[in-house]
């Protein structure tokens, strides 16, 4: 029997506060103070479930899935996000356009055919200012058109992860629902909550023909590694999906030049410098350059 973590526990246990606080107090004080919170409690939930799918802070998966079940961010459930990210650590087809549930790559081909308003959009959507502004509503048409073709199609287990979320929902609306917090208020923070994620998932990997040299690491240490849970030292992450995130930046400073070589140098020192060179400006191309693979 695992002990339970209890950095994770604890910031579990603080986030549901503050989370609670923000909706009643905050929002009651000044609507933008609570609405800031909130998209705050969410971006953490959000980090914690990733904990949860990997088997933390419990040996048992239920009580980490119990632990966040309450759906505060409202539109992912936990039960696709769990499966289309335990998909994704299949290192052999990262940013694999068809088989890499989270790649923003696409078939050249797909790409060709698209209408120009989409590719220029697309386009935008690889700037960091873009990812931000229209990248939650990208992302969120593009798994939600995947998941109802999927439900049309017969797939029992979708459906089934689709009503589990909709229990999961319930609670988190009626909260708001008598709290001072309007619903659109709460609507803001839960896309303002989707725009903070963008920001660690924006780069973490890259088109490279070795696997191992498509995974980032950023050498951040301040308030967005707190909120991302250390998740910028993905290359440990990925190596290491079992290891706790308070745990990933000592591991990293025992291996650094391992990872570094490993990843083929690609490093950032922090996100003020992704911030800097990414703003406004294009990371990559939006067609895989290296697609089709042999």
């Amino acid at each position: 029997m695992r002990r339970p973590e209890w950095p994770t526990v604890v910031l579990l246990v603080a986030v549901y506060a503050i989370w609670a606080l923000a909706t009643t107090w905050a929002a009651a004080l000044w609507l933008p103070l609570g609405v800031v919170l909130v998209a705050l409690a969410i971006a953490q939930h959000s980090s914690l479930s990733h904990e949860a799918l990997h088997g933390h802070p419990f040996a048992s998966q239920r009580a980490n899935a119990a632990v966040v079940w309450p759906a505060l961010g409202l539109f992912v459930p936990y039960i696709r996000f769990r499966d289309t990210h335990l998909a994704h650590h299949h290192d052999a087809v990262l940013t694999d356009p068809y088989d890499d549930p989270e790649s923003n790559y696409l078939d050249p081909v797909v790409w060709a055919r698209l209408l120009r308003p989409i590719q220029v959009a697309l386009v935008f959507n690889n700037t960091l200012l873009g990812r931000l502004v229209i990248g939650p509503f990208i992302a969120m048409a593009v798994f939600l058109r995947g998941d109802w073709r999927a439900v049309r199609a017969g797939d029992s287990a979708i459906r089934w992860a689709w009503f589990a979320h909709f229990a999961a929902t319930l609670p988190v609306l009626i909260w708001v629902w008598a709290s001072p917090m309007p619903v659109w208020a709460y609507l803001i923070a839960t896309y303002c909550a989707m725009s903070l994620l963008k920001i660690r998932t924006f780069l973490e990997h890259r088109a490279h023909e070795r696997v191992s040299g498509r995974t980032v690491v950023i050498e951040d240490r301040g308030p967005l590694s707190l909120l991302f849970l250390n998740n910028n030292y993905h290359v440990v992450h990925h190596m290491h999906p079992q290891v706790a995130w308070y745990r990933l930046p000592g591991l990293y400073a025992q291996n650094r030049a391992h990872y570094i070589a490993r990843n083929d140098t690609y490093v950032y020192r922090s996100y003020s410098q992704i911030f800097q060179q990414y703003f406004l400006r294009v990371k990559d191309a939006v067609p895989h350059p290296l697609w089709p693979r042999p």
